[in-house]
């Protein structure tokens, strides 16, 4: 009854931040397609927010359906031309009227139809940008100076002779500016050796600091390897800038969430990094949840990152993706003419059979993590 009682709390609690980010994103990146489509003069039917039923919606003039539907996991633009709400090429331009092959989707050149597909992913990290710009404009940027307030004894660091009071000006080539990046670096590391340049009392010394591994736990107990230095800092402080400086930090802290991705991908490929921590829509859930209860701030911070992420799943060279159009588009570049339907038809249904077992491991992963399995078997045994 107490998981009963949890898992109640869970969905009054996290479903509503959750429906209301994924909307926002959604929105974004769906209007991203349909600004550029209607910019190059293709007739949008469909615009949804979700998938399945209709909720409620309305049609504009220009006689696009604008509408909510049943499954808020997602949402699509349909355009003339397109069969289905994936955009699989519908009827053959060459068979349509000239007046129909000038608003469909499928009439238009290679490069209007991959400015078109390439909007969605462009709009989530332009969104990210603006969103962190107003942030750090207006709130503060998080900004701890990269000194050692303190320093664990017996530690990574001490091992290796770093003191309290030091400044850590490099790591492994890279210039350190704040002490958020210290962190960054050493935890994706999983204890990868690293070269530190430490700054003390003017003069730089050179170090070889080999970190440690450590368990760290989330809020239900569950466990992550991160790399370990043994140090803290000498409190956070947060710094506003002018919107120019705001704008570029903002595109810097976009691009240094497509890092954390790339890194995290080559480790879980190179099998230094459980593919355990690949979650999906359950997590972001409780994740939403979570970051709604720490306040507005970090609830939108958290809507920037995601945002960012969604974006390059999104260009995934996988057939149902943005990027598995583009690939597409590649190819009919290169060959001048587009791939042959069944050419098309087999890889958009791999890349459907690709999405599903993401899908259902990531889910997966997300009921272990949440320990509802658990829970289960507990029943059962």
């Amino acid at each position: 009854m107490e998981f009963l009682s949890g898992l109640g709390m869970g969905v009054l609690g996290y479903a509503g931040p959750f429906v209301a980010i994924l909307t926002v994103l959604v929105f974004v990146h769906e209007l991203g397609h349909y600004a550029v489509a209607r910019r190059c003069g293709v007739r949008v039917e469909i615009f949804s927010i979700g998938f399945g039923p209709e909720l409620f919606g309305w049609t504009d003039g220009a006689g696009t359906r604008w509408k909510f539907s049943l499954v808020p996991l997602g949402g699509y633009v349909k355009m003339f031309g397109d069969r289905n709400v994936a955009s699989q090429p519908g009827e053959d331009p060459a068979a349509m009227t000239d007046a129909e092959r000038a608003v469909a989707f499928t009439g238009k050149s290679v490069g209007q139809r991959a400015a078109i597909v390439a909007a969605g992913p462009v709009a989530n990290f332009i969104f990210a940008i603006v969103v962190f710009a107003a942030v750090f404009s207006t709130v503060g940027e998080p900004f701890t100076p990269p000194e050692i307030g303190g320093v664990e004894p017996d530690g990574a660091a001490d091992r290796a002779g770093i003191r309290a009071g030091d400044r850590i000006v490099a790591i492994d080539g890279r210039e350190i500016l704040r002490f958020e990046e210290i962190r960054q670096i050493v935890q994706l590391g999983l204890g990868a050796p690293l070269s530190v340049v430490v700054e003390r009392e003017g003069a730089r010394t050179a170090l070889e600091v080999q970190p440690t591994i450590a368990e760290e736990k989330d809020s239900l107990g569950n466990t992550y390897p991160l790399g370990r230095l043994g140090v803290r800092s000498r409190g956070l402080a947060y710094v506003r800038h002018d919107p120019a400086t705001a704008l570029w930090r903002g595109v810097g802290a976009s691009w240094n969430q497509v890092e954390i991705a790339g890194k995290a991908i080559g480790q879980m490929i190179a099998g230094t990094r459980t593919t355990k921590e690949i979650g999906g829509p359950m997590r972001i859930a409780w994740i939403s949840g979570e970051v709604a209860e720490a306040g507005l701030v970090v609830a939108i911070t958290f809507t920037a990152i995601l945002s960012v992420h969604l974006g390059l799943i999104n260009l995934l060279p996988v057939p149902m993706l943005d990027g598995g159009h583009l690939l597409f588009y590649l190819f009919e570049s290169l060959k001048g003419r587009p791939l042959g339907a069944r050419a098309q038809d087999y890889g958009f249904r791999i890349g459907l059979a690709l999405v599903m077992v993401l899908f259902l491991f990531a889910t997966w992963n997300d009921l272990v993590h949440l320990r509802i399995v658990l829970f289960f078997q507990g029943l059962i045994t």
